[in-house]
C-alpha cells in the first residue's frame, strides 16, 4: 500500500498529466500521482525521462535488460510490473524479462546479456560492486558511448527504483493487460482439431 496519498491536489498541470498517461499508458501512472504532490519534483522527473526517451547508443534489449536487472535487486514491484508491460510493447522477448529475477539459473541469455545484468546488479549494490575486469569486457564489446549511456541507464533505474519504493508503489497491474494468453488458452489452442471442450 502506498504510503502517501495517491490523490494529489487536481491543478491544470496534474489534469494534463492524467490526460497524457491515460492516452499513453491507459491508466494514470502511480508514480505520477505521488509525485504531484511537489509539482516542482513532477515536472522535473519528466523532463528527465523525456531526455532519457532519446538516448540511442546502446541496443534496447540490452537497456531494458539493465534496467529490469536493477528494479529486480532493490525489489521495485511496480517498476517490474511497468517494465515488462513497456519492453514487450518495444519488441524485447517476453522470455528474457520473465527471467530476469532468476538470469543467473537461466539459459535464454546471451553471455553480452550476462555481463550487462551482472554490471547492473553490481552497480545497484550499496557500495557498487563493479569490478575492473567486467567493466573493461564491456567497454569492448559495447564501445564507451554505449558503455556510458549503460551505466547512467542503470543510475536512473535506481532512482526510480529507490523513490517508488521508498513511497510504497506496488504493482499496478501493467504485466497483466499484456496480451499473453493464458496456460488453458495455450493449452486450447494447441489441442488436436475436432477436440471437445471436454477431452481439452
Amino acid at each position: 500500500m502506498a504510503r502517501i496519498s495517491l490523490s494529489p491536489p487536481r491543478t491544470l498541470f496534474h489534469r494534463a498529466i492524467e490526460w497524457y498517461s491515460k492516452r499513453s499508458y491507459g491508466a494514470v501512472l502511480e508514480p505520477a500521482k505521488a509525485l504531484g504532490h511537489h509539482p516542482r519534483v513532477l515536472w522535473t522527473d519528466l523532463r528527465l525521462e523525456q531526455s532519457v526517451a532519446k538516448w540511442d547508443k546502446l541496443d534496447p534489449t540490452l537497456k531494458a535488460l539493465a534496467v529490469m536487472a536493477s528494479a529486480a535487486s532493490i525489489g521495485c514491484s511496480w517498476c517490474m510490473d511497468f517494465g515488462y508491460w513497456e519492453n514487450t510493447r518495444h519488441g524485447v522477448p517476453a522470455e528474457k524479462l520473465h527471467h530476469v529475477p532468476l538470469w543467473r539459473d537461466s539459459d535464454v541469455y546471451a553471455p553480452l546479456e550476462r555481463d550487462v545484468m551482472e554490471y547492473a546488479e553490481a552497480m545497484t549494490a550499496t557500495p557498487p560492486t563493479a569490478t575492473d575486469a567486467l567493466t573493461e569486457r564491456l567497454c569492448e564489446q559495447l564501445g564507451e558511448a554505449a558503455f556510458v549511456e549503460l551505466t547512467a541507464m542503470i543510475a536512473v533505474e535506481n532512482l526510480r527504483s529507490r523513490m517508488n519504493s521508498a513511497l510504497g508503489l506496488t504493482s499496478q497491474g501493467f504485466k497483466d493487460s499484456c496480451e499473453v494468453p493464458p496456460a488453458a488458452a495455450r493449452k486450447a489452442a494447441d489441442a488436436p482439431a475436432g477436440a471437445s471442450a471436454e477431452s481439452r
